[in-house]
C-alpha cells in the first residue's frame, strides 16, 4: 500500500539541485494526496523562474516509482515561495524581498533593454516584479515601456504622500522620466541626484515584491554608493558588449559591487548585442563586436556567466516603440531572455541560501 510516509521517505532522497539538500528537509513538499496507484503532491520552488522544474520533476517520479511502487502514477505539481534572507525588513523597502542592481561600466552596451526585459520574464513567470529607473541623467525606461508622458498618482499613507508606481505589462515600474519634463534636460549635481534615488525609495510605495531591478546609470559614481548605502541589495548583474573597450569598463562596475568596502555579490555577467541573426538565416550567427568578451570577464572574475542576448530588430524596435522585445520579438530574443531570467532568479536563491544577509552597506571610506 502506498502511504504518505513512504512518499515522505521517498521524496528525502531527491536534491535540490543549487541548495545541496533534500526537498523534505528544506520542507518543499506539500500537499500529498492519494487514491489508489494516484499519488500527487506539490514541490514548492525557490522561484517560479526556476530553470531546473523538468529535472526535479524527473527525480521526484523516479523516486516514488523506485523505492514506493513501480506502478504508481505520479503527478508532480509546483508552486513557488520566492525566497529573501534581508537582515532587517522594517527599514527600506520591507515588503521587497530581493533587489537587483543592473549596471555597466559605460552606456550603450544596452543596460536599460535587459533591465526591462529581465523584469518582464520574471513577472511572466509568476513573480512580483517592480522596475526602477535609476539613471536620473538619462532615464530611458518611460519610452521603452511606452508609458513616456504618463503621470504616476499619490496616495496618503499614514499622513505621507507616496507616489504610486505605474503598472504596465504586469510589472510596476518607476522613473525620474515620469517627473519631469522629457523636452528639458536633468542638470544636477551629485548630491541633488543623489536625493532623488533617496526619494525614490522612501516616497514610492512599492508594495510587495519578489524581485525589484534597478536599472543604474553607467559608469561607478555618487548614485552607486547611495543605493548601497540606502538599499540592501541582493546582488548585481553586470552587463557589457563583446569588445574589449566594453569589457574593460565592465570590470570596473564588478570591482566596484565586489570590492572590500561595498561586497555586493555578483549574480552574473550578461553578454548583449552577442550576435547578429537574420531572420531569413535563423541558425547563422554573426559576430558583429567581436566573440565571448564577457564570457571571458565572468572567467576572470570567476563570477556566473549568464548568457548572450543577441542584437536584433525586433529588441531595438521594441525599445523605440515601447512593445519590449520579450513580449513582442523574435523566438531567438525572447528565449535568449528566458534564458538570463532563469540563471538570475536560481542565482539568487543559491546566493540567499549560502550567504550572509543582505544588509545596507554602513560605510564607505
Amino acid at each position: 500500500m502506498i502511504t504518505k510516509d513512504k512518499i515522505i521517505v521517498a521524496l528525502s532522497n531527491v536534491q535540490e539541485p543549487d541548495l545541496g539538500k533534500d526537498l523534505v528537509t528544506l520542507n518543499m513538499v506539500k500537499d500529498i494526496e492519494i487514491d489508489g496507484m494516484n499519488v500527487s503532491f506539490t514541490v514548492v520552488l525557490t522561484t517560479p523562474a526556476c530553470p531546473l522544474k523538468d529535472m526535479i520533476r524527473g527525480a521526484c517520479e523516479n523516486a516514488v516509482k523506485i523505492l514506493v511502487d513501480k506502478n504508481a502514477l505520479v503527478t508532480v505539481n509546483f508552486t513557488a515561495d520566492v525566497v529573501s534572507n534581508r537582515k532587517d525588513n522594517k527599514l527600506v523597502l520591507p515588503n521587497v524581498k530581493n533587489i537587483i542592481a543592473v549596471g555597466s561600466g559605460k552606456g550603450g552596451v544596452g543596460k536599460s533593454t535587459v533591465s526591462v526585459n529581465l523584469a518582464l520574464a520574471l513577472a511572466k513567470e509568476g513573480s512580483k516584479v517592480g522596475l526602477m529607473d535609476a539613471d536620473i541623467y538619462g532615464p530611458s525606461i518611460p519610452i521603452m515601456l511606452g508609458i513616456r508622458g504618463e503621470r504616476p498618482m499619490m496616495k496618503d499613507v499614514d499622513g505621507k504622500g507616496m507616489i504610486i508606481p505605474i503598472e504596465v505589462m504586469g510589472i510596476k515600474a518607476m522613473s525620474i522620466g515620469l517627473l519631469v519634463d522629457d523636452k528639458q534636460a536633468v542638470v544636477w549635481r551629485g548630491p541633488m541626484a543623489s536625493s532623488a534615488l533617496k526619494q525614490f525609495v522612501t516616497d514610492v510605495l512599492w508594495e510587495e515584491l519578489d524581485y525589484l531591478i534597478i536599472d543604474l546609470p553607467p559608469g561607478t559614481g555618487d548614485i552607486h554608493l547611495t543605493m548601497v548605502q540606502t538599499i540592501p541589495v541582493t546582488g548585481a548583474v553586470i552587463v557589457t558588449t563583446p569588445q574589449d573597450v566594453a569589457v574593460a569598463d565592465a570590470k570596473k562596475a564588478i570591482m566596484m559591487f565586489d570590492g572590500p568596502q561595498i561586497k555586493v555579490p555578483i549574480l552574473g555577467v550578461v553578454e548583449n548585442m552577442a550576435y547578429f541573426t537574420p531572420a531569413e538565416l535563423p541558425e547563422n550567427k554573426y559576430y558583429i563586436f567581436g566573440k565571448e568578451g564577457g564570457k571571458r570577464l565572468a572567467e576572470q572574475f570567476e563570477v556566473p556567466f549568464l548568457g548572450e542576448i543577441p542584437i536584433t530588430m525586433s529588441i531595438r524596435e521594441g525599445g523605440d516603440e515601447g512593445k519590449p522585445a520579450y513580449l513582442n520579438g523574435d523566438e531567438i530574443s525572447i528565449a535568449a531572455i528566458d534564458k538570463v531570467a532563469q540563471q538570475i532568479a536560481r542565482n539568487i536563491s543559491i546566493r540567499n541560501a549560502n550567504l550572509e544577509p543582505t544588509k545596507v552597506v554602513e560605510m564607505i571610506s
